[in-house]
């Protein structure tokens, strides 16, 4: 039985195109996934899209003990660098709703993201010239395969502008850092039961946990499939 597996993609310390990886644990070395498999696809859309049995030639890769990286040498980037849609879910927390003084909604509130704000998940955020506020939400999103991380980065000063609407307050670059990894499903019990944390700086700006959405994942995925 496969196990829960963390795939990154990271560039060498020697530079060169984005790789395929798994890390070994949370925080630990990589396996570096494009020299152990040469015939995967360098994209992680791609590799996803092969479905079982790019998962099973991961997994070989990671007990083979070969084609170890040390974390500290390498640059972990985005996990998906090209997707074709970015769809998030606003006001999806009962604190983050206390928090803005809003009603909880009775219905998803969906945006989305330019693809050119993903970022790596310890790469800067690029303040833009022509805002003034910015503000930090973690979220967790699912994805078919499994679980990553992104921080829903917006400049408060223009969801006030321009309509009044989201877009373009959360969508400049570098406003959607991913990752470090993807989480395969086994590697998570339960989704509804995940502390989420956001610090800026050092200091703890947002702690909650996925038990306060609003709307759990099934819904979501529902939602956004019609």
């Amino acid at each position: 039985m496969r196990g829960a597996l963390r795939l990154v993609r990271f560039r060498a310390a020697a530079g060169g195109g984005p790789r395929l990886g798994l890390e070994e644990a949370p925080g630990g070395d990589l396996v570096d996934l494009s020299m152990a498999e040469p015939e995967l696809p360098r994209s992680m859309r791609e590799f996803l899209e092969i479905g079982p049995r790019g998962l099973e030639l991961a997994q070989r890769a990671l007990e083979s003990g070969q084609h170890r990286v040390p974390r500290a040498t390498a640059q972990l980037l985005a996990p998906v660098g090209d997707p074709e849609k970015v769809i998030c879910v606003g006001l999806n927390y009962h604190d983050h709703c206390q928090e803005q003084a809003v009603k909880v909604p009775k219905e998803p509130i969906i945006f989305s993201k330019f693809p050119s704000a993903i970022t790596g998940p310890f790469d800067d955020i690029v303040h833009p010239q022509d805002t003034s506020v910015g503000s930090l939400e973690a979220a967790a999103l699912e994805h078919v395969l499994g679980f990553t991380v992104a921080n829903d980065v917006s400049a408060r000063d223009w969801q006030k502008r321009n309509g009044r609407q989201w877009l373009l307050s959360k969508t400049f670059d570098t406003f959607c850092p991913l990752g470090p990894a993807i989480v395969t499903r086994e590697g998570v019990p339960d989704v509804h039961n995940l502390w989420i944390r956001c610090s800026v700086n050092g200091q703890r700006m947002q702690d909650s946990n996925t038990r306060h959405l609003i709307f759990g994942v099934p819904t979501l995925v529902s939602w956004v499939s019609r």
